[in-house]
Order: structure tokens, then C-alpha cells, then sequence
């Protein structure tokens, strides 16, 4: 059984706390440029501002569309009832998803003036959390769990409590932003009652404008990679892609050119479910996301060419030749896929057959002239790109 912690603060005095730590924060320290050159889109409403900030602190251009946003229904009569429920039934197991519906339900809880009784009717009862954040929300809360998913899935916790006999017991079950109703028939057909309480839910952006932009840059290849935070928003984002008859465009982008990475598994299932292979961190932290998406786009998406004119970096969108005075350049799509592939060849000589078949944007011998020119145009080294009289294009290494 949990225990209360008679040293623990209330919800009000966590948030203070922590707007105090805000308030005296110092600027974070200049970090070495890895991500310069790359176009991330961020689809995450909350912690958000946590994500673009480590982004462009390392170099990054970053696009923000959120999918979906989180609401908090601290106002709900609905919530505010369903809590009163769970009180006065004194639970015999408590599931708490996550840590963030933990605090909100506990402030919502102290609005109402009902905390001290929610806190006694939990304390009464067999808590199992989700993960490590949600422990700690159950811990700040001055409260004690028996148990933690190992993968951090709400089915594997939902697991670990039908291995014990809870025919004719109580659970209080606190949702992950929506209902469920597998889960919760899971727990009903072994003899349970079960009790919601949806201390938050997601919504939809008032506009879809922000959310079709990054939809639509992500189609032509105009950014390098696209984070999720919440299943609910992959969801959301491939939504409202189908609903706008882009869904098959999209979905092309995500498996070929443009990389998604996901902070989790669960995260990830319905990208995995449409084709999409996305970037997990082992730990399903926001700080292990950041490394990994780093630490990827470094060791797996940055080419490098010895030119005429030295060492040629291909950052993203941003070429540059480190060793030159030469400004970096960012590259449209087509010259960028372009000089991919003559980088790819490494001096090899490849004919205008096959960069017609490897290259999309062109359609005649032509349209490949007028693309060759507006590359070294844009590159402002010509001399990089050499044409070979009769047979084609070539990197001038």
C-alpha cells in the first residue's frame, strides 16, 4: 500500500517552486554547431519550447506546427465529479499514466478543495505507474507506487495488474489525454470496477494552416526531419494530411527523403503502422531525443567531397566548403538532389540518362541543362560541377 509523505509539498507549492527555478535560470551556454544547415519541424505542443530551443542552440532552422494541443480540464464539472467518485470509493488500485495528468489532477483536486481526501483515498490504494515520471509526479505528491511498466506501455502496466485477483475490486484508472476503451474493458472483464479521471485532454488547433505548411514542406523535402512527442499527434499530423488529400504524398516523403524521429515506441507505433521507420532514443526522454536526432544527422546526413576547391560539406539544405571563404549556401530540392548524386558518384562521370532517372524534378535533357545552371549558380563555384562534352556531368574532384 502507499504511504503518505508528511514533508511533501502541495500541488500550489511545486508550482511555485518551480517558477521561482524559472525566473532564475541563467543563459544556457553556446553549444557546438552540429545541427547547422538542417530544417527541423517540431509538432509538440507542451515542453515545446524546450525542444526548438536545444535545436537552434545547435544550429538548426526550426519550423513549430503543433499537431494537437494539450487542454487542461481543471474547469471540467465532468472531472471535478469523477474525482469526487474515486474519493468516496477508496480505491483498491490506483493507474497513473503519466506525470503530467498526476499534477494536473492533483491541482484540480486542490481547486476543488477536495486534495487532503484524494490524497487519503490513494494513499489507500496499490499505485502502478507507467514509468520513471510518472513515479515522480506520484512521489512529489507526497505518495509511494508498487510497481513501474519496465517499457514504460500502458498495456504492460495494465499487465502487471491482471496477474493479481481483482474480481470485485476498484480501480482508478487516470487517462492519457483520451479514453480507451480496450484497456479499460480489460480491466472490466476481470471482474473490476473501473474509474476514469481525465485530468487533461488533446485538441486540435483552432487553424490547420500552421500544421498543412509543415505538411506541405515536408512534401517538397523542404525540411530534413520531423519530431513527435505523443502518439496523438502522429495521429493528427497524418489526419490531417488525408483530410486535405495529401496523406500518399506525405507518407512517400516520410519513408524516402525526409526522417521522422519519435521520443518513444509507443510514440512511434502509428508511423510504424503507415510504413514510416522513425529515429527512437534507447531512454524515451526529450533529452535523449535531442542526442539521438544530433547525434544521427551527424554521423548519418552530413556528405563530404573532396573538390577542386577543397573539402565540400552537404549540411541538410546547407552546402559549405569549410575551408573557403565562400559563404554557405542553402539549395533548393531539385540542385540539392542534384549534387547528391554527383557526390554520390565520386568523381565518376554520370550521363544525362541516368540523372534523368535518378532525378524527379526533370523530364528532358533540357530541363537537366537548366538545372545543372541554376546549381553552379547557386553554388557560386562553378568550376565544382564539370561537364564532360557527349557524356555528362561529373564532381570535379
Amino acid at each position: 500500500m502507499s504511504s503518505p509523505a508528511s514533508s511533501a509539498e502541495s500541488p500550489q507549492q511545486l508550482r511555485q517552486t518551480s517558477e521561482i527555478l524559472s525566473r532564475g535560470a541563467v543563459a544556457a551556454p553556446l553549444l557546438p554547431q552540429t545541427l547547422s544547415g538542417f530544417r527541423i519541424g517540431v509538432t509538440s505542443d507542451r515542453r515545446s519550447e524546450e525542444l526548438i530551443a536545444a535545436f537552434q542552440r545547435r544550429g538548426a532552422e526550426v519550423t513549430h506546427a503543433p499537431a494537437l494541443r494539450i487542454a487542461s480540464l481543471t474547469e471540467s464539472v465532468t472531472l471535478q465529479q469523477d474525482t469526487n467518485k474515486i474519493i468516496s470509493s477508496s480505491p483498491d488500485y490506483a493507474i497513473i499514466t503519466t506525470a503530467y495528468g498526476m499534477r494536473r489532477w492533483a491541482e484540480a483536486a486542490e481547486t476543488y478543495g477536495v486534495w487532503p481526501e484524494l490524497h487519503e483515498a490513494l494513499s489507500g490504494a496499490s499505485i502502478l505507474v507507467r514509468g520513471p515520471k510518472a513515479r515522480g509526479a506520484i512521489r512529489a505528491a507526497g505518495l509511494d507506487d508498487d510497481g513501474a511498466a519496465e517499457d514504460e506501455r500502458t498495456d504492460t502496466m495494465l499487465d502487471m495488474l491482471l496477474e493479481k485477483d481483482i474480481s470485485g475490486k476498484t480501480i482508478a484508472f487516470q487517462l492519457h489525454g483520451m479514453l480507451n476503451h480496450q484497456q479499460v474493458h480489460r480491466i472490466e472483464a476481470a471482474g473490476a470496477k473501473v474509474l476514469t479521471v481525465m485530468p487533461y485532454t488533446w485538441t486540435k488547433p483552432a487553424e490547420d494552416s500552421e500544421l498543412l505548411k509543415m505538411i506541405s514542406s515536408v512534401i517538397d523535402r523542404q525540411l530534413d526531419m520531423v519530431t513527435f512527442t505523443a502518439a496523438p499527434a502522429v495521429d493528427a499530423f497524418l489526419g490531417v494530411a488525408q483530410q486535405y488529400g495529401k496523406r500518399e504524398e506525405l507518407v512517400s516523403a516520410l519513408q524516402s527523403d525526409v526522417l521522422t524521429a519519435a521520443v518513444g515506441a509507443v510514440t512511434a507505433a502509428p508511423l510504424a503502422e503507415a510504413g514510416i521507420e522513425a529515429i527512437i532514443p534507447e531512454r524515451w526522454r526529450l533529452g535523449a531525443l535531442i542526442k539521438k536526432v544530433c547525434d544521427h544527422l551527424e554521423s548519418h546526413h552530413i556528405l563530404k567531397a573532396e573538390t577542386v576547391r577543397g573539402l565540400m560539406e552537404i549540411r541538410g539544405h546547407q552546402v559549405r566548403f569549410p575551408d573557403s571563404p565562400t559563404p554557405p549556401v542553402r539549395l533548393s530540392p531539385a540542385p540539392l538532389a542534384l549534387l547528391r548524386e554527383l557526390v554520390m558518384a565520386d568523381g565518376t562521370v554520370l550521363s544525362r540518362e541516368e540523372l534523368l532517372e535518378k532525378l524527379p524534378h526533370c523530364d528532358s535533357e533540357r530541363a537537366l541543362e537548366m538545372l545543372v545552371s541554376r546549381l553552379r549558380k547557386s553554388l557560386q563555384v562553378p568550376s565544382v560541377v564539370q561537364t564532360v562534352v557527349k557524356r555528362g556531368y561529373k564532381l570535379a574532384v
